[in-house]
């Protein structure tokens, strides 16, 4: 008898210590074996960085291991094709950004839906873009970008993550509002063109701030203006585009989660608070605070990230009308 009872305080104990997991519809715990976040990057980008940060701390969180793919391509459009087409069991996950909102109206054809196709669990983070050039370049301000442009039209190069990206359309936005003709040169991801960038194979770029600024304070790259309309608090000496001539600039990247859209609510609720706890965490704060990555405003729950992906998606087809761009 004394046995039975120290075997049973023993199991007690164990599960107290245990990493809390949560109960799933069916009864079971959620989850009870690795979850997948494909990222449609390649690795190094802003979007791979905020996965594997987020993905370590909901690893220690939940005691389970939180896996980040990159499937790159199509300016992440594979990336969600994979996981519109996953099983909705609550074990393959979307991380997507203003790129998804711009392809709804960029492509002309689209195997997928940001909105119908998938279920809004959180947003992610957010960050401003920045304008950086290969400092072999004379170009050292805003200004002094446009008038190159304009001495040497068609030749200036501005890369991309991919075409239809917030990157890419950051810059098709400049060009409209300055009259420039500077060539868009895509890429599979950041990391790629970042590679370029410093190599002096392209010009510049509107690439998001985690990506670029450490090359930047490096001395690697020089820094000449933010897309948002206020400075970054993690780059306060950078002025914004606003500020150095074009006072109707703004733009914001953003980055959130998605899962299929079968997904059991009860599910994505769980996962909107596993992100939310993560977000919490000291870790992630201080690498998002590093990197220029503002936090999402509290209680980010998905309804009102879901509203929020509706709205960009109406926002940025004006300005993909607007720009003429198009990809087939």
């Amino acid at each position: 008898m004394f046995r039975r009872i120290a075997i049973f305080c023993g199991l007690a104990l164990a599960l107290q210590s245990a990493p809390a997991a949560w109960a799933a519809p069916q009864g079971g715990a959620w989850p009870e074996r690795p979850v997948t976040w494909i990222v449609g990057y390649a690795a190094g980008g802003t979007t791979d960085i905020i996965a594997r940060t987020l993905a370590q701390a909901l690893s220690e969180q939940t005691g389970q291991t939180f896996v980040v793919e990159n499937r790159t391509g199509a300016n992440s459009n594979i990336g969600a094709e994979i996981v519109k087409r996953a099983t909705a069991d609550g074990y393959t996950f979307y991380v997507g950004s203003t790129a998804n909102a711009i392809n709804r109206t960029l492509y002309k054809q689209l195997n997928y839906d940001i909105v119908k196709d998938f279920a809004s669990v959180a947003m992610l983070g957010t960050v401003p873009n920045l304008l950086v050039v290969n400092p072999s370049l004379p170009i050292k301000s805003v200004q002094d970008y446009i008038d190159y442009a304009k001495a040497h039209p068609g030749k200036l190069t501005c890369a991309s993550s991919g075409t239809g990206s917030a990157i890419h359309m950051s810059c098709e936005l400049f060009k409209l509002q300055t009259g420039t003709n500077i060539l868009h040169v895509p890429y599979r991801g950041s990391g790629p063109a970042m590679t370029d960038l410093l190599g002096g194979q392209v010009d510049s770029i509107f690439d998001n701030m985690p990506t670029v600024l450490p090359n930047a304070q490096a001395g690697k790259l020089r820094a000449l203006g933010v897309t948002t309309a206020e400075r970054s608090p993690s780059a306060p000496d950078i002025p914004t585009l606003a500020e150095s001539g074009l006072p109707n600039f703004s733009v914001q990247s953003w980055f959130g989660l998605f899962a299929p859209a079968a997904t059991d609510a009860t599910i994505v609720q769980q996962m909107n608070q596993a992100v939310n706890k993560a977000l919490a965490s000291d870790n992630v704060r201080k690498v998002f605070e590093q990197r220029g990555v503002a936090m999402p405003k509290a209680p980010n729950a998905a309804p009102a990230f879901a509203q929020f992906v509706q709205g960009e998606v109406d926002k940025w087809a004006d300005v993909v009308k607007q720009s003429g761009a198009k990809v087939e």
